[in-house]
């Protein structure tokens, strides 16, 4: 099939090996394909009957949807008008739902309690056959989370690290997270680019939260209305301190950003503005200065991290103070609760621009951080966690209940859902 393509004239992308494109009348055409699914794009319709004619002369016949709604392996896929994209899988939600033996006749607040990463050594396992359904389940909804519903991708990643040996409480957990999935069933992922040169990456990583005291990495990229590109993961490692957690995550999550960049210039379109937003301004300066900003605390850190220095370099990716309260990431690393878990959860599935967010908190904190960099001259900075930055972590644990300070947050989310539910019907 790639010769054939390559045959009219099509390019591959090396960095995604089902993606080819075409410069055709002067406007790119694309396709995309997986498996024998193909998704072709051109300004002119001509152009892609045309394409499609003679792929069908090598393959023969095959059946074409056009327009703005198709269905793809599970997912409904709504393009809008105003530039959009909308993904839900109602449908395979509710056969998750229908199929689990348990009858799911409540809904859930959230996905997860706070108690999302507690193991407990006194609790039963399940028995064989109730451990094949908690499988099987939960290798659905991590289907399922990969494609649309983000917002449930914390304690599906929990859950795929029990499916070995679940117990009593790891049922419970799963059915929290189905009945969340009732109470949220016509949910969509809604994404969109405000400005496809500037690329908005958040990471964070929550310290020691595995039973084996393995720390967990969050992260996404966003163009501007919702996450395109998630990582919710433990982490392989153990870390001795929460700013070398940060560091481990940044270096588990760079590659994403990189590809991303790399994958864009091969369509066409080049990143102007790489930003990378953290909490953390112990971990800031090591992954900026490398082994100068190391103490006698850090210095056990694996060189390999360091890498990331370079790739800051490399890559013009700029490293922004982004205050706990803000951090995106924060949403793919604990069982966030009350209106701090409904905040985030709008600008990951893109039912409030990310602007919302970044408007709140100064970007020039980079300019801020790097004049005190200067400042200290060649100095070490140590690292571990200031009085100021554990009361951040104190903190965001509590934000649920700091009711006034997310109160106008959760009426602008609900007044702009409102909006984009009436303007995608």
């Amino acid at each position: 099939y790639r010769e054939t393509l390559e045959g009219l004239g099509f390019v591959v992308n090396p960095y995604d090996q089902c993606v080819a494109n075409a410069t055709i009348n002067g406007s790119t055409c694309t396709i995309c394909w997986y498996v024998d699914d193909n998704k072709i794009s051109h300004i002119d319709p001509d152009v892609v009957t045309n394409i499609i004619e003679k792929i069908e002369k090598k393959f023969g016949k095959m059946k074409v949807s056009r327009g703005r709604e198709h269905d793809f392996l599970g997912m409904k896929i709504h393009f809008h008008e105003n530039g959009t994209v909308s993904i839900d899988m109602k449908e395979y939600v509710k056969g998750a739902i229908d199929e689990f033996p348990e009858t799911i006749s409540r809904s859930a607040s959230t996905p997860a309690t706070r108690h999302l990463f507690d193991v407990r050594d006194d609790v039963k396992e399940l028995d064989k056959e109730n451990a094949e359904i908690f499988h099987s389940t939960v290798a659905k909804l991590l289907y399922i989370c990969k494609r649309c519903r983000l917002d449930i991708q914390n304690a599906v990643a929990f859950l795929t690290t029990r499916v070995s040996k679940p117990d009593e409480d790891d049922w419970i957990k799963l059915r929290r997270v189905l009945q969340y999935l009732k109470g949220t069933i016509d949910d969509k992922l809604i994404l969109g680019c405000k400005n496809i040169g500037k690329m908005e990456s958040f990471v964070d990583a929550a310290f020691a939260v595995h039973k084996d005291m393995k720390s967990h990495t969050g992260g996404g990229i966003s163009w501007g209305i919702g996450i395109l590109l998630s990582m919710c993961q433990k982490q392989k490692l153990n870390a001795k301190s929460s700013t070398e957690a940060e560091v481990i995550g940044v270096s588990d999550f760079i590659s994403n950003m990189i590809w991303a960049r790399m994958f864009l210039e091969k369509q066409g379109y080049t990143i102007d503005e790489n930003l990378l937003y953290q909490d953390n301004q112990s971990a800031m300066k090591i992954e900026e200065n490398g082994s100068k900003s190391c103490s006698k605390r850090s210095r056990h850190i694996d060189m390999r991290y360091f890498f990331i220095k370079d790739r800051l370099e490399t890559e013009g990716i700029d490293i922004i103070y982004c205050p706990t309260e803000y951090m995106v990431a924060d949403f793919f690393t604990k069982p966030l609760q009350g209106k701090l878990f409904h905040y985030l959860k709008a600008i990951i599935m893109g039912h409030v621009p990310l602007e919302t967010l970044t408007s709140r908190f100064n970007t020039k904190n980079q300019e801020r951080v790097e004049e005190h960099g200067k400042a200290i001259s060649n100095n070490v900075i140590p690292c571990v966690e200031s009085d100021t930055q554990d009361s951040n972590k104190r903190g965001r644990q509590n934000a649920e209940k700091k009711n006034d300070k997310f109160q106008v947050v959760t009426e602008e989310v609900k007044l702009s859902y409102a909006d984009a539910v009436r303007g995608q019907g």
